[in-house]
């Protein structure tokens, strides 16, 4: 149950005035809280992002992994993820079956598309069923006029957003290509992953004003505002969370998580220690929340922790407040080591190895962010698997990438009777290859909330 008169509250497109108490949970360089958008305006700031994306990237992205020509191939209701980013915002899907080209001819690189239509203005059409009513035959012609030295295909064993070519469109395609092609095929899983995970000025420019919304609401969820004490229920919580991103237009791209941690209280499941979600909340719980919303079609990751004042305190007891620290600096100790050219496996090597020569015990499970939650590149440790030798933490770190800063730390608190208590963060931030910097800051101190 919710505190009265929340839900009605929730239909005004705009977020409510920052709560009294959780007001700087979030510190550091804040982004301005944004207005929201028009579906009109949305749409026309993805398609100038992806225009200035495709004359921006692709060739760079093309020549560096030294691919001449990328095929993609994609079926209404069944995209390839890289396609789905290449769409342009009033297209919602591909359409029928979508065929997009890229060749580069050393000068410059051709965008085409094997379909019945052109792709907005960014892809036109190179085929006409009237002509050659087979889409098959005319891609393999275009292949043939342009005689490329190697095709790219997204096809990976280890990287999903890297694998979107299905078995059915992949078989049809080597298929119709002319033999001596077939041995120019080549995994495209490389080139699919940078831009995927590649960001661009104009996009980091709004970036963070997407986080800054996602962080009010979290402050709004964790306040008195909508938590009553000895009444409202975790579950609660995450359903006002996903009313209000839906209020706003949005989307979230998982359910919310809210769990409630409470001294010598344990779940059989899990990390131990967290309660059921549809316990009630009460007076001297540490709440955590884990909460990402797509906006503008980039996403954002975020875990914070709360405190649940009892009567009489004015803030939470000293061991909460030192976890919190300790998990900050477990944060340091990662983004310390971000370094172009070292592997993800590597970064996590670094990283361990700082945090425990501090003292502290920490789990790194990072991940790239951006078109998709769990974006593309290559995790930083795995919740799982702290080892450093996974598969794919292969990939070597790039600049101008953004990251979900993901990690936790075990603390014993002593107000809880020497209780181990697990903290846990997540922050959305940016590589430009040399600091990493958080999109809207971090938080350093405990949403409060009062008990009345």
């Amino acid at each position: 149950m919710l505190r009265q008169g929340m839900i009605g509250g929730l239909m005004a497109l705009g977020l409510a005035s920052a709560p009294a108490f959780g007001e700087g949970a979030t510190t550091g360089e804040r982004a301005e809280r944004p207005r929201i958008l028009s579906m009109q305006e949305r749409a026309e700031q993805r398609d100038a992002w992806l225009a200035e994306r495709l004359d921006a990237l692709i060739p760079t992205l093309m020549r560096e992994r030294g691919i001449d020509m990328w095929i993609m191939v994609a079926r209404e209701y069944n995209e390839d993820p890289v396609v789905e980013t290449m769409l342009p915002a009033r297209w919602i899907s591909a359409r029928r079956r979508t065929i997009l080209v890229f060749h580069d001819d050393g000068k410059r690189v051709e965008r085409l598309t094997v379909a019945r239509y052109p792709m907005g203005e960014l892809f036109p059409s190179a085929w006409v069923p009237e002509e050659q009513p087979d889409q098959w035959a005319r891609l393999a012609e275009i292949i043939a006029e342009r005689d490329p030295e190697t095709i790219g295909l997204n096809t990976s064993s280890l990287e999903a957003l890297a694998d979107g070519m299905s078995h059915t469109q992949y078989t049809e395609l080597v298929e119709a290509l002319p033999k001596k092609y077939n041995k120019r095929v080549v995994s495209a899983e490389a080139l699919a992953l940078d831009w995927l995970e590649t960001r661009v000025p104009s996009e980091m420019a709004v970036y963070p004003g997407v986080v800054r919304i996602a962080h009010d609401i979290i402050d709004e969820a964790f306040s008195s505002r909508v938590i009553e004490p000895g009444v409202t229920t975790a579950d609660d919580v995450r359903w006002w969370m996903r009313d209000k991103v839906n209020a706003l237009g949005m989307k979230v791209w998982f359910h919310p998580s809210v769990q409630i941690q409470r001294p010598n209280q344990y779940t059989p499941t899990g990390s131990g220690q967290s309660l059921p979600s549809g316990d009630v909340i009460q007076p001297g719980d540490l709440l955590w929340v884990d909460f990402g919303i797509t906006y503008l079609g980039l996403n954002t990751d975020t875990q914070q922790h709360a405190y649940v004042l009892k009567p009489g305190e004015t803030e939470a007891p000293k061991g909460l407040r030192d976890g919190l620290a300790a998990l900050n600096r477990t944060t340091d100790h990662l983004t310390d080591s971000f370094e172009v050219g070292l592997t993800s496996n590597e970064v996590l090597g670094k990283a361990r190895e700082a945090a425990l020569a501090d003292g502290l015990r920490p789990s790194f499970y990072s991940h790239g962010i951006g078109y998709h939650g769990h974006g593309g590149g290559s995790p930083i440790g795995w919740w799982d698997d702290q080892g450093t030798d996974h598969p794919q933490g292969m990939r070597k770190m790039r600049a101008d990438t953004a990251w979900s800063i993901e990690l936790n730390t075990t603390v014993t608190v002593p107000e809880w009777d020497g209780q181990d208590v697990e903290f846990r963060a997540e922050e959305d931030a940016y590589f430009d290859g040399e600091t990493v910097r958080y999109l809207d800051g971090r938080q350093t101190k405990l949403h409060l909330i009062t008990s009345d």
